[in-house]
Parts: structure tokens; sequence; C-alpha cells
């Protein structure tokens, strides 16, 4: 009986030293997510710093893999939203590019006109984008502190590409 007793605890132990975090996890974890951080200095920074950091510690354990790709799976999709924004964008900026100057009576006289529609539709979706960069830098902070204290931050309004 003692002996059951025993090696129930045991297991139990040994299960529960499975699960601990070790600080060099957590600190791996807070270095996953400010990786995204190296887009100021590289193009795609922000994809390939967690993508390096998620290949290299995801076979360590769980906890990394779990940090690594919801790191990986926000640094896609805001990539991805950028880009939506900027196709978005782009027409509102030709339009008041070519809308603010105007030509008439050929090159000899030309006179400037400002296109209200297209100019606030420039200055909708700059606010937007700056809104979106803001959000970003507050999210990765907060993941990066969460990560630091032994837990998985879900970013909300991730794609899952990597599981």
């Amino acid at each position: 009986m003692v002996i059951v007793l025993v090696h129930i605890f045991v297991k139990e132990s040994i299960i529960y030293i499975k699960k601990m975090i070790t600080q060099n996890e957590k600190n791996t974890a807070l270095l996953t997510h400010l990786s995204t951080f190296l887009s100021f200095f590289f193009p795609f920074g922000s994809i390939l710093g967690p993508l390096i950091m998620w290949v290299v510690t995801k076979d360590k354990s769980e906890f990394l893999n779990k940090n690594g790709a919801e790191a990986l799976n926000f640094n896609l999709s805001y990539t991805l939203y950028v880009v939506i924004l900027a196709l978005l964008f782009f027409p509102f900026a030709i339009g008041t590019l070519f809308g603010f100057v105007s030509f008439s009576e050929g090159f000899a006289n030309f006179y400037q006109t400002l296109g209200m529609g297209s100019v606030m539709g420039l200055f909708g979706i700059g606010g937007i984008f700056l809104i979106l960069v803001f959000l970003r830098f507050v999210l990765i902070i907060a993941a990066a502190i969460k990560g630091n204290r032994g837990e998985v931050f879900k970013y909300p309004l991730s794609i899952n590409f990597v599981k």
C-alpha cells in the first residue's frame, strides 16, 4: 500500500516537474515576442524574427511552441491587414494627387482644386493605419510581459496560419 502511494506521488511529481516552465523558457518567450521589432531594422523582420525563434525553439517545449506560433500568426495577420489597407489607400492617394492639381486650357494655366472626398478617405484610412500600428505595439508588449510571466498570450484578430 505504501509503495503504491509513493509511486503515485512520484508519478504526479514528475508530471508537475514536466509542466514547470523554467526562467530560460520565459526569457525565450519574451524574446520571441520582442523579435517582432526587428521590422525597424530589416524588411519583413516582424515575420522573420518570430519565425526563426519559433523554428529553433518549437521542439524544446510546448510553452515555447505556443508562444512562437502565436507571435508568428499575429505578425502574418498584421502584415495581411497592412497589405489590405495599402490596397484601399492607393486609390485615395492617386485620386487626391490627381484631383488636387487640375489642368485647364492646356498647360498654360492650371489651378488647384481640393477633392474633399479623396482627402477624407486618405485621412480615414491613414487614421485606421495609425490605430493599427499603436495596437500592434501595445499587444506585442503585453504578449512579451505575459510570456515572461509564463503565460501564453492569445492575440486578438489573429488568423491561425501556423498551429
